[in-house]
């Protein structure tokens, strides 16, 4: 019965990374409409998609007491009902600052979505007993795969955007709802040893150097996603087609390679899978600096999508072992890796337009190599097994 009902929640969870994927896909295929919409210029595009990371940042530290406070089932899926709601607000915005407000609750909903789902994945995992982080994330991957497709074929129609995302928020509002049913409906302070997070909880010292491991991935994520168009038109004068098929490449081999990666975690470790990642990115970041021909440029961006893949989801379910509130480690990693994705964007940008987009990458293939040595800081600790105490059966950590 336990097994069965660990398995429904996995699957639970799963799908709920699914959700939060979809949201994020189908309000990426609607930036061009909200741009147009509003007349806005790049600068100000820029400005306002911020705030998204701002708000996320910002209210994260907030997930644990949420958590804390109501239980993971209900706190999720009252953040995931919030998170999906949110998607109709930027659309519906009439002005520059109104656009700034909307994105800025936006993120907040996601990133405190986020942290809670996050955490519940790692306590799934523990249950189970093996890696699931990966797949988890893959999902999220596949999630906004499929929702980008029905956003491009509502562009195509010329489907007015605040219709599109009106309809898609109250689709995947009593769906998210009904998902969460299968959410262990556990309180943290029923867990042994845990005790209620501060009201906003900064980053634990734990998830410091696991979150500079998260800053790592992110920013050689969120650097390739957001310039490897960019570079392929501009380096190597390719047509805007070829330029967009350079992101097809990095968004595919990244869903791909999370989808597998439990496989590999569970064969040979966090540890040795993030060094292999660290490789294949920093290979991927020599290929990109060094090539001159637009199929080895795109190969680039392909194995910097499967290296960096699997850091992030390891870094949460490191997070999550790291301490006795799960939520409040993860929500410090998390608030790392937010902070790389806002400074990615603007880092490549600064440094390209002092030298060149290859002096840019070529810091987001050093800071790929950093995966290599700072690998170990996502060592599993000491297993957890049952000890007695008091009477009682609650498991603790043992250092056997």
């Amino acid at each position: 019965m336990v097994r069965t009902s660990t398995k429904k929640a996995h699957i639970a969870v799963a799908t709920v990374f699914a959700v939060h994927g979809s949201i994020a896909g189908t309000f990426a295929t609607r930036i061009p409409w909200i741009q147009e919409h509003l007349g806005l210029s790049s600068g100000h595009l820029g400005f306002a998609l911020a705030f998204a990371a701002a708000g996320a940042s910002a209210a994260m530290p907030l997930a644990a007491r949420i958590a804390h406070r109501f239980g993971v089932r209900t706190a999720l899926r009252g953040l995931l009902a919030l998170w999906c709601a949110s998607l109709a607000l930027p659309a519906l915005s009439p002005g520059l600052p109104w656009l700034c407000a909307a994105m800025f609750c936006f993120g907040a909903s996601a990133g405190m979505t986020d942290v809670v789902m996050n955490a519940v994945g790692v306590g799934v995992e523990e249950r189970l007993g093996r890696s699931i982080m990966s797949g988890l994330h893959g999902m999220w991957s596949v999630g906004t795969l499929l929702a980008s497709v029905v956003g491009v074929v509502a562009a195509h129609a010329n489907l007015d955007a605040r219709v599109h995302l009106a309809v898609m928020a109250a689709l995947l509002i009593p769906f998210g709802m009904f998902v969460c049913r299968g959410i262990p409906g556990i309180r943290p302070e029923t867990e042994a040893g845990a005790q209620a997070p501060p009201r906003f909880a900064l980053p634990p010292r734990s998830a410091l150097a696991i979150g500079a491991i998260g800053f790592c991935g992110v920013f050689a994520e969120g650097a390739s996603a957001d310039w490897s168009g960019v570079y392929l038109r501009d380096i190597t004068g390719s047509s805007q087609a070829v330029a967009a098929a350079s992101y097809t490449a990095f968004a595919c081999t990244m869903a791909a390679a999370r989808l597998l990666g439990d496989l590999v975690v569970r064969r040979f470790g966090p540890v040795r899978t993030v060094r292999a990642g660290g490789v294949l990115a920093t290979a991927g970041g020599v290929m990109v600096v060094t090539a001159v021909s637009q199929p080895a440029v795109i190969a680039g961006f392909a194995l910097i999508g499967v290296g960096i893949a699997i850091v992030v989801p390891l870094c949460f379910a490191a997070a999550g072992r790291s301490g006795t509130v799960p939520a409040q480690a993860i929500a410090g990693v998390a608030t790392i890796t937010y902070t790389s994705g806002l400074v990615a964007p603007a880092a490549m940008g600064t440094i390209a337009q002092a030298t060149s987009l290859t002096v840019s990458f070529g810091l987001v293939t050093l800071l790929a190599s950093g995966l290599i040595m700072g690998a170990p800081v996502l060592r599993p600790a000491a297993p957890t097994v049952p000890v007695r105490e008091h009477g009682g059966d609650r498991p603790t950590r043992s250092a056997v």
